[in-house]
């Protein structure tokens, strides 16, 4: 997707630590600001939390690269054996989710990559 006009709404990203890490998202999530969000999610993991909440409900757009970094935190979640989940997706996001089947992934256990990866 691209887009003709600069971003309305620049990312804003809030992290609150602690044994339930939460990571809260708001405005755009496209390719220029979508190393703000991984980085952000990185040092959360890196900082070994219970679980890890990814807080979506004032996201106002999301694209591939967006994407990719969910599927980036998911994966590293699930080898560190911390779940990574959504919370409060929009309409516009679930759809996205669902069609790109990004959701199914992310909803999966974090223990179930770990065993898979573990017997492989």
């Amino acid at each position: 997707m691209s887009r003709l006009v600069p971003d309305p709404t620049p990312l804003v990203v809030d992290v609150a630590d602690g044994a339930d890490a939460v990571v809260t998202v708001r405005g755009d999530l496209d390719f220029p600001c979508a190393d703000v969000l991984r980085v952000a999610l990185t040092t959360a993991l890196d900082r070994e939390p219970a679980s890890l909440t990814i807080d979506v409900e004032r996201l106002t757009f999301i694209d591939s690269t967006g994407l990719a970094v969910l599927v980036h935190a998911w994966r590293r979640g699930s080898e560190a054996g911390v779940p990574v989940s959504l919370r409060s997706v929009p309409s516009f996001l679930a759809s996205i989710l669902d069609i790109t089947g990004v959701g199914e992934l992310l909803s999966r256990p974090a223990s179930a990559a770990t065993s898979d990866a573990a017997t492989a």
